[in-house]
């Protein structure tokens, strides 16, 4: 099979990676190992929150010139502060074109309520997560009787320390007792599953509705629109108060549903999602990759003119920790890693750890080498890249996305010379 860029991951740096390519009229596949990294997000998305001293990030961009200064093999520092800040609107853009409809903007973070009721400085947010600073003095936070997965009290505690009088309140919904029995199965997913429906919206929007006095919002768990928001503009519009919703511990409703828009997107334009497979064999000639091989494909090669590694980090298996080193398992490829296996983690759980910062060694056009030497239609893409860390910078969704669309532009031009000259 024959394609003009092929993905090796379908997370959020190669679904937007393949979108922006396909959207361009190439013929992209998206070969994809399993649940993307995205079904266990919150569904916000990060650009720059710290700087790697810790400085806090209110402006991202105005940040990029320190960034560049305290960690020049930061993806950021790479690629420029003139592409980061054009693939950041851009990224903005091709969302919208997804149907997914965000708050926030590159030029500023904002203030998002965590699961816990704190604060999270972020770069784009789902229109149903509460930002601060919250316009309501009285908020009642709404658990789900049973469920484990969000615990009201925490997140009022949290809330009361901003002088909001907060009080919690609690939904029976008959229609879960099934899930209920069975304490594995009562998750987000499964509860948006059967809240998602028409007749059960009715029962949820009445119980509600004896919540909502004396109060100037709700906050519930985000266990509703698998699919997209509609289930809850259906349910606000019936209630007397505004209705926030907060994410769960994962697997969470909105890190799915923004995976699901951003798959639909990318098959609409006649993308190729090759799910539940894997590279198992790669061959190589003069300093290109030639094919690679699949499980489910066998020894049917799969061809393309560009590939691009996106496979994440040691979460997705993109990245294995041996006794022997860090190593990137698909290619070979060269990796930044700490030397010595004692200094990848700090002895303080809470301090930034350095393994985090391992990851695929590339040039300015993320371009990777093996053995020192590069391939020249190989691209690396997300977090399987080195040089950040995610957690303590609160970066990755930005590098992911502002990558993926810095590798799509080379791409593309690579792909137009190459008709120009034909």
């Amino acid at each position: 099979m024959r394609f003009d860029s092929l993905i090796i991951g379908g997370g959020l740096a190669g679904l937007v990676c393949g979108i922006r390519l396909a959207e361009a009229g190439l013929r992209c596949a998206i070969v994809s190992r399993g649940q993307s990294a995205l079904h266990f997000s919150s569904g916000s998305l990060d650009l720059l929150a710290e700087l790697p001293d810790g400085t806090p990030v209110d402006f991202p961009l105005k940040a990029l010139d320190a960034l560049n200064q305290q960690a020049p093999e930061h993806p950021y520092s790479l690629m420029g502060a003139q592409n980061v800040q054009r693939f950041a609107m851009e990224s903005e853009a091709l969302l919208a074109r997804c149907n997914i409809m965000l708050t926030g903007s590159y030029q500023q973070n904002h203030l998002r309520i965590t699961p816990l009721g704190t604060q999270r400085a972020t770069w784009l947010s789902p229109v149903e997560i509460p930002v601060a600073p919250l316009p309501w003095q009285r908020i009642t936070v709404v658990g789900i009787a049973g469920f484990l997965d969000f615990q009201p009290e925490l997140v009022a505690g949290s809330l009361a320390e901003n002088n909001i009088n907060v009080k919690t309140a609690e939904l029976t919904l008959p229609a879960l007792d099934t899930l209920r029995n069975n304490p594995s199965e009562f998750r987000a997913a499964n509860i948006a599953r059967v809240l998602d429906k028409p007749e059960q919206q009715l029962l949820l929007i009445d119980e509600l509705k004896t919540l909502a006095h004396d109060t100037d919002a709700l906050f519930l768990p985000a266990c509703l629109g698998g699919e997209d928001d509609k289930a809850w503009q259906a349910i606000s519009r019936e209630l007397p108060c505004p209705l926030r919703l907060l994410p769960t511990l994962p697997p969470s409703v909105l890190g799915m549903r923004l995976y699901h828009q951003l798959r639909r997107r990318f098959q609409q334009l006649n993308g190729i999602m090759m799910p539940g497979d894997a590279v198992v064999r790669t061959e190589t000639h003069k300093q290109n990759i030639s094919a690679i091989f699949t499980r489910n494909h066998a020894e049917v090669p799969l061809r393309a003119n560009h590939y691009v590694l996106a496979s994440g980090s040691f979460f997705s298996n993109g990245l294995e920790a041996k006794f022997s080193g860090i190593r990137e398992p698909i290619f070979g490829l060269d990796i930044r890693a700490p030397a010595l296996r004692e200094e990848w983690c700090h002895e303080d759980f809470f301090s930034p750890q350095p393994y985090l910062q391992a990851g695929v060694a590339v040039d300015k056009h993320f371009q990777p080498t093996i053995g020192g030497q590069r391939i020249e239609n190989l691209y690396a893409i997300g977090s399987v890249l080195a040089g950040f860390d995610p957690l303590q910078q609160g970066c990755g969704a930005g590098v992911s996305m502002t990558g993926a669309l810095h590798v799509a532009q080379r791409i593309l031009e690579s792909q137009g010379a190459a008709d120009e000259s034909a």
